[in-house]
């Protein structure tokens, strides 16, 4: 054999052992779509170090056997076999559990069996500790509270309650529902149902009052952002918390006019009408943690990162963001008026008006199809609860 076809011999499998640990990284990247901008996103996508070994071992694994093959994940992180099985200890422990009884840990646990980055600890709202929050930290609204830090400190001053209140933190197990406003609801006749749960969560100005078969009359939290607040003070529910979602800094300062009960004024950069009174008293008021939004947007659904500013199509809805709270905050989570089916048209969009599904345009800020993705994942995975099987 001639002495370059000798050198030929020996480089060639090099090369190729060469490119396939490349790939192996490449890929590695890809699956988990990690796409580090600073030590505080790292820290949001970091995995669980027993999974992120237990992965790299099985394409190890792969790789020694000549093969290389696809990941057992999707590239967000998600199990792409959602029917995965809880581990035998939790199973056992589930299954021996009589039924409706709340199931302590349920939600975190069938998350985590399915996307293993998923860590539960997320404060549900914002408290005098909120600085130490270094996953939003570094980020603006609606991503985070960057530049906001005073004016929190003074609204949060004035709140000074920082949960859901003390029967509800006292709970060792919590059923929550996330009531959305789709015209599924609509002559359903949840309302008992819905009540049933320890939790109930409502968005934005959907009312209950003239609905109540449908939705029911309880009220724990509801969630919603200046242009969507309730207007008429009268419509507000007496004993729900006010429960406020920034998506700019404006809204940071509308949000203490309203605490301090101040005369509204700079409401240039609305893109709507405002409320302008809540009839919340300040201690009945609480600032939803924006780590929702932002693992929401980014690491559940894979909407564009756009150098963590609000952009085209890279904002989620306030229900994906509650059901985000939720995973976190509560044992069992269910939904209720979630799914817009676009195959009928003349099907009322919302339970409480006229307006028909053929009325939804394209999003600027939503990508409607993705998060719809998501939210399927987790019912797929019994992770979630749909009462009207609209998702």
């Amino acid at each position: 054999m001639k002495p370059t076809h000798k050198l030929l011999f020996v480089l060639c499998p090099m090369l190729v052992l060469g490119f396939i640990y490349y790939s192996s990284g490449k890929l590695h990247l890809h699956v988990w779509g990690q796409k580090p901008q600073s030590d505080a996103e790292e820290s949001t996508v970091a995995l669980p170090k027993e999974a992120e070994v237990k992965r790299i071992t099985e394409l190890e694994t792969d790789i020694s056997a000549g093969r290389i093959v696809g990941s057992v994940y999707d590239k967000q992180g998600f199990l792409l076999q959602l029917d995965t099985k809880l581990p035998p200890e939790l199973a056992y422990k589930y299954g021996n559990l009589s039924e409706g009884v709340c199931k302590p840990g349920y939600a975190a646990a069938k998350m985590t069996a399915i996307y293993p980055k998923f860590m539960k600890p997320a404060p549900m709202f914002l408290d005098r500790n909120f600085k130490r929050l270094a996953k939003v930290s570094n980020y603006l609204p609606p991503f985070g509270f960057k530049t906001q830090e005073r004016i929190i400190d003074t609204i949060l001053t004035t709140t000074k309650n920082y949960g859901l209140g003390e029967e509800l933190d006292s709970l060792s197990c919590k059923r929550c529902i996330i009531v959305g406003n789709g015209g599924i609801l609509f002559n359903k006749s949840l309302g008992s149902r819905i009540d049933d749960y320890d939790v109930v969560v409502r968005l934005n100005e959907a009312p209950v009052s003239g609905y109540t078969r449908d939705v029911g009359t309880k009220t724990t939290i509801r969630i919603t952002y200046p242009e969507g607040a309730i207007q008429k003070p009268e419509n507000y529910e007496k004993d729900s918390l006010f429960v406020f979602s920034a998506f700019k800094p404006l809204d940071f300062k509308w949000l203490r006019q309203m605490v301090f009960k101040e005369k509204l004024r700079g409401i240039e950069g609305f893109w709507k009408s405002v409320a302008h009174y809540v009839p919340r008293e300040p201690t009945e008021m609480r600032i939803l943690n924006p780590y929702f939004i932002q693992e929401a947007a980014f690491q559940f659904i894979g909407l564009p990162f756009n150098n963590g500013l609000m952009g085209k199509g890279n904002i989620p809805t306030l229900g994906t963001v509650a059901i985000t709270m939720a995973l976190h905050n509560c044992d069992e989570v269910a939904v209720a008026g979630f799914g817009y089916d676009m195959n009928t048209p003349h099907a009322p969009l919302h339970y409480y008006e006229t307006v028909k599904m053929s009325a939804i345009k394209e999003s600027w800020t939503h990508n409607i199809s993705k998060e719809k993705e998501f939210l399927r994942k987790l019912v797929k995975a019994n992770i979630i609860t749909d009462l009207t099987n609209g998702i």
